[in-house]
């Protein structure tokens, strides 16, 4: 008698879930030889990574600045190429305005204060520090580090705990210390930068390199096991492994007993305004909570290709509890805060789209635990943000390791899904 395995088969591996996990995943299984299977239970791929497109603008769904350069975002297709913030951060509300991570042909040409000095041979500082120095740091939350840690007290409140606050997405800054410090290094070491043509583009990119009808949107799945996935109207598949990629809520639905972490919950406003005079791309981070934006950027200033001629698309994200209050709540106290961290009043942009995710960003407190295994079962896997770092390197990474347990348990080379 055959093994489960050997059986005749409708395709090599079935990936539930066409984000950037599963569809990378498929990219690699494919690149190594197998017959793969994406299936989406939304009409269109994606997953977070959705861009809208209304009137000429393309409107994100969530906030996905990446860390150009870092060796996740380098395995991509080279359709994708990266826009720089080489304005870097700038730190408003507390104070003068701190700028943090511009590119040297950006630099401010006056002379820099003592707490600009501080970050920047601090910032450098963090960013040569090896892996096993920074985990050998004690654990404990983000917020805790900043108190005790050898920082002065202002730079400390006015200027880390902000921009932490931006690039963790958590304003409490209760994640471990050991995700903060790899994130802020992540900064020091390559800035910040958007995907040209919206968030989309990765995921897009990634279905465009699998063979024709290997993906199919609109299929959700009911139930999954090594050998047999279930779809609620497209009948089963037969395949050798399942690879669950989707969302935690629903791997968690799919696979009974997976942890589900907590969230942290999101808001993004897209605002059009006539053209704006922007000197050169950044994130504007509010360090004197005067009003409900975290931070906000000029996303068609980095990506012309954002907001059609004579507009400039503004993006602004808004964190903590109050992302979950209504629109036009959050668009009516946003205004008069944009206007003073641009300069200029915001009272006549018009309001593009809102929207409210209340599972954003996997929340990870301390002990933070790493990467979490992907490899359930010998045939059954998952893979996923929430299963290594929040964002799209951990969906990459995720699925690199993925890749590589999947392949060794059909004993089958890893070095070709590179």
């Amino acid at each position: 008698m055959l093994s489960s395995r050997t059986r005749r088969t409708d395709t090599d591996v079935v990936i539930i879930g066409g984000g950037p996990a599963g569809l990378a995943t498929a990219h690699r299984l494919s690149a190594a030889g197998l017959a793969v299977t994406v299936l989406e239970a939304a009409p269109r791929i994606g997953g977070r990574l959705v861009t809208d497109h209304r009137d000429g603008f393309r409107l994100d769904r969530t906030s996905q600045l990446a860390f150009p350069d870092s060796p996740a975002l380098a395995e991509l297709p080279r359709q994708v190429p990266l826009r720089r913030l080489t304005g870097g951060v700038q730190l408003h509300g507390a104070g003068p305005t701190t700028r943090l991570g511009a590119t040297a042909d950006t630099q401010e040409a006056a002379p820099a204060s003592f707490d600009q000095l501080w970050l920047r041979a601090n910032l450098a500082r963090l960013g040569q520090l090896p892996d096993e120095q920074l985990d050998a740091r004690p654990e404990v939350t983000a917020a805790e580090a900043l108190t005790s840690r050898d920082i002065p007290a202002r730079i400390a409140e006015e200027i880390l705990r902000p921009l932490l606050a931006a690039l963790l997405h958590d304003p409490e800054l209760a994640t471990s210390s050991r995700l903060g410090d790899a994130v802020l290094r992540a900064f020091a070491r390559r800035g910040l930068a958007l995907a040209e043509g919206g968030a989309a583009a990765l995921p897009e990119a990634l279905a465009a390199q699998l063979p024709p009808g290997s993906v199919r949107t609109g299929t959700r799945v009911t139930s999954a096991a090594t050998t047999v996935v279930e779809t609620e109207s497209h009948g089963e598949f037969r395949c050798r492994a399942v690879v669950v990629a989707t969302g935690a809520a629903t791997a968690a639905r799919l696979l009974p007993g997976l942890r589900i972490p907590s969230f942290h919950q999101m808001t993004v406003l897209h605002h059009a305004a006539p053209a704006l005079p922007v000197a050169r791309p950044a994130l504007l981070v509010e360090a004197g909570a005067r009003g409900p934006v975290a931070h906000t950027m000029a996303a068609s200033a980095a990506d012309p290709t954002r907001a059609p001629a004579g507009f400039t698309l503004l993006t602004s994200v808004i964190l903590g509890p109050q992302a979950a209050e209504p629109a036009d709540l959050l668009d009516k106290a946003a205004r008069p805060q944009l206007g003073e961290l641009y300069g200029v009043s915001a009272d006549d942009w018009r309001l593009l789209a809102a929207h409210h995710d209340p599972w954003a960003v996997p929340a990870l407190p301390p002990p933070h635990p790493g990467r979490r295994p992907v490899r359930l079962l010998d045939g059954l896997y998952v893979c996923g943000d929430h299963r290594d770092t929040p964002g799209i390197t951990g969906d990459l990474a995720s699925a690199r390791r993925t890749t590589e347990a999947l392949l060794t348990d059909l004993g089958l080379p890893t070095t070709h899904a590179a």
